[in-house]
C-alpha cells in the first residue's frame, strides 16, 4: 500500500468508526488538531510533501483530516502580532471550512513564575499580543507555560502569582488562561493541581496533556501520567492526546488511551480531545490520522 492508499483507508477507516459493532464515539466529545501537529509543514521539512502556509491550517485539518477543531501555536504567526487583515483572513479561512477555533498555544513569552515580579509582569506584556488574536480568532483561551525556579512551594506561589496577573489581563478579551503540563514542575500533576487551587479562578485552568509528564530530562525524572491525569482533570477546559509511535494494532506504543481516556471522561470533562502528533515515523498526516483512529476507538470503548 503506497502513502496515498495509506491516508485514503485511514480516512475512512476513522470516519467509519463510530459504526463499527454499531457503537459510536460518544457525541459528548469532539476531535480538534494541534497546529503543532503539522510543524514539520509548515516548515518545509517533510521529505516529498509540499509545505503548508500556517494560513491553510483549517483547510489541510478539515479536507485531509477531517478534523473541525483547530488550536494554534504562536510561533508559527512570529511577526505577525498585531496584524489585524492577517488574522481576519486566517479566521475567513477557518470559517471556510466550518472550523471550530479553540485556543492558541503560547511558546516563548516568558516565565509565567519568574523569580522577579518585574519578570512576571513582563510575561503578561509578552502574551498580550497573542490574547488579542485569539480574541479576534473566536477562541476561547490561550495556552500558557508555568516556568518558574525556586523550591516546590516557591514556585507554586509564584506561578499562582503570574496566572492571577495573566487572567486579569485576559478579562477583556473573554479568555481563559490554560497551563499545560510542559516540563519542570509543571510536569509534576500535584504541584500543578496546588497551583490551580491557589489561583482558585474560574478562567485559570489546565490543558492536560497525555505525554508531557517528564520532569527533569537530564535526570530521567518522570511523574506517573494516570496519577497526573487524574490530578489535573478536575480542572481542565482542554486536553491534548499526545502521540509519538504506534504499534501494528494501531496502539500508541506508550500510553495506554483507553485508560487516559477513561480517566478523562470519569473526570466529568466533556468537550475537544485534541490530537497532538509529535512522531518522526510515518508522516505528519499519517500519524494524525492513527492518533484520530486511536482516539475514536478509546471514544468508543467508554
Amino acid at each position: 500500500m503506497n502513502r496515498k492508499q495509506f491516508i485514503t483507508s485511514m480516512a475512512a477507516v476513522s470516519g467509519s468508526m463510530a459504526f463499527a459493532g454499531g457503537r459510536q464515539p460518544k457525541p459528548a466529545f469532539s476531535i480538534s488538531l494541534a497546529q503543532w501537529s503539522v510543524r514539520k509543514l509548515h516548515w518545509g521539512k517533510e521529505d516529498g510533501v509540499e509545505p503548508l502556509d500556517p494560513l491553510d491550517f483549517a483547510d489541510y485539518a478539515k479536507n485531509t483530516c477531517g478534523i473541525g477543531g483547530l488550536e494554534y501555536v504562536n510561533s508559527f504567526y512570529f511577526g505577525k502580532e498585531g496584524n489585524t487583515a492577517y488574522f481576519n483572513e486566517l479566521k475567513k479561512r477557518a470559517d471556510d471550512q466550518g472550523g471550530k477555533n479553540l485556543l492558541i498555544m503560547c511558546d516563548r513569552c516568558g516565565r509565567v513564575g519568574d523569580p522577579k515580579e518585574a519578570g512576571r509582569i513582563e510575561t503578561v506584556e509578552k502574551h498580550k499580543p497573542w490574547m488579542e488574536a485569539a480574541a479576534q480568532l473566536g477562541c476561547h483561551s490561550i495556552r500558557v507555560n508555568a516556568g518558574s525556579a525556586g523550591t516546590f512551594e516557591e514556585q507554586q506561589k509564584l506561578a499562582a502569582d503570574g496566572l492571577t496577573r495573566l487572567a486579569e489581563a485576559a478579562k477583556p478579551y473573554g479568555l481563559n488562561v490554560l497551563v499545560e503540563n510542559h516540563g519542570g514542575l509543571s510536569s509534576n500533576g500535584a504541584w500543578l493541581a496546588g497551583v490551580m487551587k491557589m489561583v482558585d479562578l474560574p478562567t485559570v485552568g489546565t490543558l492536560p496533556d497525555f505525554g508531557n509528564f517528564m520532569i527533569n530530562r537530564k535526570t530521567g525524572e518522570e511523574y506517573d501520567r494516570y496519577k497526573g491525569m487524574k490530578e489535573l482533570m478536575p480542572f481542565a477546559k482542554s486536553v491534548s492526546a499526545k502521540s509519538h509511535a504506534f504499534d501494528a494494532e494501531g496502539n500508541e506504543q506508550n500510553k495506554d488511551y483507553y485508560r487516559i481516556m477513561k480517566i478523562v471522561a470519569d473526570s466529568g470533562y466533556r468537550g475537544y480531545i485534541g490530537v497532538e502528533w509529535e512522531g518522526g515515523y510515518p508522516g505528519t498526516t499519517e500519524g494524525i490520522l492513527l492518533t484520530k483512529a486511536l482516539i475514536e476507538r478509546a471514544i468508543a470503548a467508554l
